[in-house]
């Protein structure tokens, strides 16, 4: 809908999937740093253990979504604007504590995208390497990550491995050894050769690629292209899952997602803190702080601000408000249900896989480490598999939240100050930064090439961002909601839980942090 008019709301389910969108949008940007690197990362470290604390947070936090969407829809403003209304400290004249602390968060998301950038770029230059070096290592870095995973499945799982499976991992496990002897380097050929910079190569081409496409694209393009490829490789993940259930070496058993269910903190370990890299996660897994702030503008761009049409207090603008209203509702928990069908894969995944193969996703090997979850069930084509995949979730993520963050700083320029109001100037912005933001997060991933910790780092700042959020939604549902759209006292009841569940855990990730827990 490209019109200005005001427009009926859909009255049947048929009607309304023609107008979903921005949920789809979210979840593009959702299936990528959180599900693909900090999920599985989690689940290497705790097992199976911190299942329950991933479903609460998909799900705890589209309470406070819904709400963030509802301000937008009649009241028509952006969510800094939004934010800035909320009554809170004032700093230095311009913008309050929620919209400063918004921009340090900020500053962390863009070094998050350094880190998705820099995951795309390891991931084709392990399919597509650019250099004679990068070929040589990948090599010699396939065999060296096979054996480790080998070794450690065998020594995990002992007496459970058949005999004759067992003389076939024995068999493999010698092939590897020799190989990663003759591609070594120095006297006993058995060091690894220097990394390539094959990765950052290919950061950069791709930032450059994304730079002219948003600068270029609009909303249609940005929702359409995010949705296929992250629907591919969901598919994808979701048969491996189910595949994986056929083999007795990685089986999942009933016992084990029980025990994960069950509300157990798992103990750290020297050098892992699985608690600390969870409550991370908690922040970007599900609707993140970032895709709570950034949905209210794919709802108006979607048109359903627009569509509602300017306050006029008549009976029919409350009428065309609550179907409106009904259509975003829809909108938010239909991607919530897909986002956590795809965020659970994946930590089973890492947790059925790496964690028993005692494998965690680090630096420059974290694209490779994170195909062996594939390779039980894939093989010899897991690598091409997962590739495919990781280039389609983590470039996905890359291209919606650049777009993204282009639309929120150029908001929050105007609200602190710095920037006109106007709608044609904000626009302009958006265009520019939709431009800058990719080259900049190419250039983080050059000087610091390390995504997990650039991921999980934004994901603290998001967690701990995630009170704000609540109290801004407290805010608007109970002190800005015209009585006519305001919800049921059962929704009620269940935002104010949402909002003290995002609190507890915003403050149990900054004592994490603090005390190194």
């Amino acid at each position: 809908m490209e019109s200005d008019d005001v427009l009926q709301p859909p009255v049947t389910w048929r009607a309304t999937l023609r107008f979903l969108g921005p949920g789809l949008v979210i979840a593009a940007a959702i299936v990528g740093s959180g599900e693909l690197i900090a999920t599985t990362k989690t689940g290497a470290e705790a097992g199976f253990r911190l299942l329950w604390l991933i479903v609460l947070g998909c799900v705890i936090k589209v309470f406070v979504q819904v709400e963030f969407g509802r301000y937008a829809i009649h009241s028509g403003k952006k969510t800094m604007t939004a934010l800035a209304e909320v009554p809170s400290p004032r700093i230095l004249g311009k913008g309050n504590l929620i919209v400063w602390y918004w921009f340090l968060m900020f500053c962390g998301s863009v070094g998050q995208l350094g880190g998705i950038v820099g995951g795309v770029g390891q991931a084709l230059s392990i399919s597509v390497p650019l250099t004679a070096a990068g070929r040589e290592y990948n090599r010699f870095a396939d065999a060296t990550l096979k054996l480790r995973a080998l070794d450690a499945v065998v020594a995990r799982r002992g007496d459970a491995v058949p005999p004759a499976e067992r003389e076939r991992l024995e068999a493999e496990r010698l092939r590897l050894k020799r190989q990663r002897r003759q591609m070594g380097v120095g006297p006993g050929r058995s060091n690894s050769p220097p990394i390539p910079p094959d990765d950052k190569y290919w950061a950069v081409i791709i930032a450059v690629v994304t730079s002219l496409l948003l600068y270029l694209g609009r909303y249609r393009l940005i929702q359409w292209f995010a949705t296929a490829m992250v629907a591919a490789f969901t598919l994808v993940t979701m048969a491996n899952l189910g595949l994986l259930q056929l083999d007795p070496l990685w089986r999942i058993t009933p016992g084990e997602i029980w025990e994960g269910l069950r509300f157990r903190i798992p103990e750290s370990r020297p050098g892992v803190a699985p608690m600390a890299t969870a409550l991370a996660t908690f922040g970007i897994i599900g609707v993140g702080a970032t895709e709570l702030i950034a949905y209210p503008y794919w709802c108006l761009e979607r048109g359903y601000g627009r569509f509602v049409g300017a306050f006029d207090g008549t009976p029919a603008w409350y009428e065309r408000a609550r179907g409106w209203l009904r259509v975003m509702r829809w909108d938010a928990w239909c991607s919530m249900v897909i986002y956590t069908v795809a965020t659970v894969a994946f930590y089973l995944l890492g947790a059925a896989v790496l964690g028993r193969a005692e494998l965690d996703p680090q630096k420059q090997e974290l694209i490779r480490t994170l195909a062996v979850m594939y390779e039980p069930v894939f093989g010899a084509a897991a690598a091409v598999l997962f590739l495919f995949g990781a280039f389609a979730v983590l470039y996905s993520t890359f291209f919606v939240a650049n777009a993204g963050n282009a639309r929120m700083l150029s908001d929050a320029l105007g609200v602190l100050g710095f920037a006109s109001t106007e709608e044609p100037a904000h626009r302009r912005r958006v265009r520019m930064l939709s431009g800058l933001f990719p080259l900049l997060c190419a250039a983080i991933y050059v000087a610091l090439p390390q995504p997990a910790f650039l991921v999980l780092l934004s994901g603290l700042l998001q967690a701990v961002m995630l009170p704000l959020l609540a109290i801004a939604a407290l805010y608007f549902r109970f002190a800005q909601t015209p009585r006519p759209l305001q919800p049921g006292r059962l929704w009620d009841l269940l935002l104010v839980l949402s909002a003290a569940g995002m609190t507890v855990v915003g403050g149990w990730a900054l004592w994490a942090k603090i005390t190194g827990g």
